[in-house]
């Protein structure tokens, strides 16, 4: 079984403040429409990184049991997932209302789900209102905390709390485990790409369900395969779709599963339906993979229903949908015929270790000399941009960090130009590379 992030589920009626805690937990505002693709604009997700572990949170529709409005009835079924995928449900209350029927009747579904349930009492201000406010909900039977999410009170203990409570999770497991099991690879896409398919043709053996309708795949599932005296642990992940598309509540977290696990691999593998072409989704699964610097590569499924023809032009009108991210490799292939198959592993090989590439500061230095050199930072505002030196922070993604005068004048163009020279340098032609530009105070007489 894969491992992801624990899950802490938010749940109560409307109007107690659920949303506010969120916001107040996460320590952002987060509109109602998140950036994770596939996910509903219903139900919010944020992970949250916590002093001792990292969780996911999960925001749902205030609960209005027995209702026969199709909204409510259809936040209910939202929040019945997420109380079922949840290993940890914080059933928020408004200590200044007192205990509502609605509490009651939400505190009876949740005393039958077998889950690890705390009462918040939100709303309570501080220490001295806490003995009065929450008296009342002791009678719910579940352990009690007091908050008040629009003021802070009592979110230091909630916090520590939620640590203490939540099953630990492995960290190597959480970042890819390339140690213990190989590389882990994670194959995203839209439903009905061919993820499956591609996974049982690199096995050799059927050991995933394929169907022709779209969202077979629920979960994700692991599979470990040696090759060439390698490990491999392969990932099979839930169908993305855009979010109007997706009506079943259960593939909402589905949905969530698939992005965490694509964010958790070592290297993603997009899998695009060459009959389909790039669309909407698929552009937006590119842009989640390129803004995240996730090792990807992009396998054209499907080829084998194309004539010679048809595939050459399709090839040519695909370079200008990749041209934003040119660097990442395209594989074309058929899971039917196997054709393209062959070089898969060795690509995803080759992308990992350029992804775990040095380079020393001295060798980046010469670098700046002679890029700025050969075309110099552009004039804007009268000043001239100018970098001073550079060094590497970080790999896998490699990250490089340039010392600069202003870095408000770096942007466009010119970043784009000392990405390809770094590429072409350093023969980083695969890998994401992540640029950091920072301004030098100590250097403001060289502005």
């Amino acid at each position: 079984m894969n491992q992801f992030l624990p899950m802490v589920a938010l749940i109560g009626r409307p109007n107690v403040g659920k949303s506010t805690l969120f916001n107040r937990l996460i320590k952002r505002r987060v509109s109602i429409t998140h950036d994770m693709a596939g996910v509903t604009r219903d139900s919010i997700f944020s992970e949250v990184r916590g002093e001792t572990r990292s969780y996911m949170l999960v925001d749902t529709g205030g609960l209005v049991p027995d209702s026969s409005d199709e909204i409510e009835i259809s936040i209910f079924e939202q929040a019945r997932e997420a109380m079922a995928g949840a290993d940890l449900i914080l059933f928020i209350v408004d200590g200044r209302t007192g205990l509502h029927p609605q509490d009651e009747q939400v505190g009876q579904y949740l005393r039958q789900s077998g889950k690890e349930v705390r009462v918040i009492v939100n709303k309570v201000d501080g220490p001295e209102q806490e003995e009065t406010m929450a008296a009342d909900f002791y009678g719910l039977g579940f352990p009690l905390d007091c908050v008040s999410a629009s003021h802070g009170f009592g979110m230091g203990d909630l916090r520590e709390m939620i640590e203490e409570v939540l099953p630990k999770v492995d960290a190597q497991e959480l970042e890819g485990g390339h140690a213990q099991g190989g590389l882990k690879v994670a194959l995203l896409g839209r439903p009905n790409a061919g993820k499956s398919s591609t996974i049982n043709a690199l096995l050799g053996q059927k050991r995933l369900m394929v169907s022709a309708e779209a969202g077979t795949t629920r979960d994700c599932v692991d599979v470990t395969v040696q090759r060439g005296g390698k490990t491999y642990t392969f990932v099979d992940t839930a169908g993305v779709r855009r979010k109007s598309k997706v009506t079943d509540s259960l593939e909402y977290f589905s949905v969530v599963h698939s992005m965490q696990a694509a964010k958790q691999a070592d290297v993603v593998v997009l899998v695009l339906d060459i009959m389909d072409g790039v669309v909407g989704q698929d552009k937006r699964l590119l842009s989640f993979l390129d803004t995240e610097k996730i090792p990807f590569v992009i396998v054209v499924n499907k080829i084998d229903l194309l004539t010679k023809d048809q595939l050459a032009k399709t090839k040519k009108d695909l370079v200008d949908e990749f041209a934003f991210c040119a660097h990442v490799p395209v594989l074309y292939s058929s899971s039917v015929s196997m054709a393209g198959l062959g070089g898969l592993l060795p690509l995803i090989e080759k992308l990992w270790e350029q992804c775990g590439q040095r380079v020393t500061t001295g060798e980046l230095n010469r670098l700046v000399k002679m890029v700025t050199e050969r075309h110099q930072p552009p004039v804007m505002g009268g000043r001239r941009g100018k970098i001073y030196y550079m060094t590497q922070a970080d790999s896998r993604p490699p990250t490089f960090v340039f010392f600069v005068n202003d870095a408000k004048l770096f942007h466009g163009s010119y970043v784009r130009y000392l990405e390809n020279q770094l590429r072409k340098v350093f023969r980083m032609d695969k890998t994401p590379i992540r640029m950091v530009f920072r301004s030098s105070h100590d250097n403001e007489k060289g502005k």
